[in-house]
């Protein structure tokens, strides 16, 4: 019984996708003594981690290298080692396409794996972050098509994954857990599943409450986001320090969550998974306005940060074409090498479109690009400062020289606050 292995921890536990999600997910489990196995098409990565060696920031070598020694962790891929799991998390990703649709074809295709390898008694879930009603709609269909009856033979969950990167306080073990069955049986293994291994895990009525629970998360930072990038806008409008009035207004002790402005949205998140609502209520007839409008502003921030650029220039008599621009930040936050979605990547295309010469410095991605397009980060020296004409400053990496910006820098743009107010030589969005 499935119950039985969970309680003594027993069970083993599959993991099909070793990326940002997966891997921190199956060394959690590992930790606490549950064998896992890392299931993976790449295999550079695969032999990368049975080397116990890590490629993802939040895991150190060091912790992954003993569970591989101690056979805890593996990783392959052999797909038909699915059969031997009792419990199969699926973490693929799930990107929109060019018309902001979702793309379902890596779900899709990590379910038929499952589905050729399905036996009696294990319990899948999806933590692919997806639109309401992928579980029951698409998902287990897939499943089913073996022959077995969810409920029956199998059991079926979904719980959004919730993974910020680089985060200092925030894990997988002391981050609450969302997690909804297709019936109450699956919603039961999957919340005593996970119960092993993390603080807090909460189980809702169904798996597209689940769903549900992680785009209203992530919809709700958009908007916010959307809506203090327009206060920005408007302030500049206006005249007046907009990060002045952020902060007089975070003052209030209730009633307001801080949200700060910047050059767009990046991750995987945050710029993908509110379409992935938009998408399911166009379905049903219905628009789905603040995302779409939050997902306009948003969008157009790059374009924004480049007008200052360009404006910044023009006051010092200069063209942007031609001139020389440093990005400081090539990712999409703070301290990660991760540059989907990165609203810089857009910076950098739209400067170079104008004719500008685009460098940048980012300590945790040394090169971007192939072939001719490859750039590699610059070392952030006093003398580069003095080449660029202008720095923008797209990401505030921990260990960065501040002081060393500001004093060799005859010009920057700051979209993400990284210098006090009243730095001169700065302009801030």
């Amino acid at each position: 019984m499935l119950k039985e292995k969970i309680q003594n921890k027993t069970a083993r536990f599959g993991v099909l996708g070793l990326g940002y999600v997966g891997l921190p997910l199956a060394v959690e489990f590992a930790k606490i003594g549950l064998k896992v196995t890392g299931f993976e098409v790449d295999p550079g990565k695969v032999e990368q981690l049975t080397a116990g060696k890590s490629y993802i920031g939040d895991i150190d070598s060091e912790e992954l290298a003993p569970l591989v020694r101690e056979g805890l962790f593996t990783a392959t891929t052999d797909f038909d080692e699915l059969a031997e799991m009792d419990i199969i998390s699926i973490c693929v990703p799930t990107p929109l396409s060019k018309t902001r649709d979702p793309d379902m074809t890596y779900v899709v295709r990590a379910t038929q794996d499952v589905a050729r390898r399905l036996r009696k008694g294990q319990l899948v879930i999806l933590e692919s972050t997806t639109y309401p009603g992928t579980t029951d709609e698409l998902v287990c269909p897939e499943l089913e098509a073996s022959g077995l009856k969810v409920g029956e033979d199998f059991l079926l969950a979904f719980s959004p994954e919730r993974v910020d990167p680089s985060n200092p306080t925030y894990g997988i073990k002391n981050t609450p857990k969302v997690v909804g069955g297709v019936d109450d049986e699956s919603g039961e293994r999957a919340h005593q599943f996970y119960s092993l291994a993390i603080d807090t895990v909460q189980k809702v009525s169904s798996a597209a409450a689940a769903e549900m629970s992680k785009l209203l998360e992530n919809t709700f930072r958009s908007v916010n986001i959307g809506l203090v990038n327009e206060v920005a806008i408007m302030c500049s409008r206006l005249g007046i320090d907009c990060w002045e009035v952020i902060d007089a207004a975070a003052s209030k002790p209730f009633g307001f969550m801080k949200f700060v402005p910047g050059p767009g949205l990046g991750g995987h998140c945050i710029p993908i998974d509110p379409f992935y609502l938009s998408w399911k209520l166009r379905t049903l007839n219905y628009r789905a306005r603040f995302i779409e409008l939050a997902g306009e502003v948003n969008s157009e921030m790059p374009q924004y940060c480049v007008d200052l650029v360009r404006d910044m220039l023009n006051d010092k008599e200069q063209s942007l074409k031609g001139s020389r621009i440093l990005l400081l930040g090539l990712a999409y936050k703070n301290d990660v090498a991760d540059t989907r979605e990165s609203p810089a990547i857009d910076i950098m295309k739209l400067l170079e479109a104008r004719g500008a010469e685009v460098v940048y410095h980012d300590s945790y991605c040394d090169s971007y690009g192939r072939g001719e397009d490859e750039k590699h980060s610059r070392p952030l020296t006093a003398e580069e400062l003095n080449k660029a004409d202008c720095v923008l400053v797209t990401c505030k990496h921990t260990g960065v020289d501040w002081d060393l910006v500001q004093k060799n820098a005859s010009s920057i743009v700051d979209a993400r606050n990284a210098f006090p107010a009243g730095t001169p030589n700065v302009v801030r969005i």
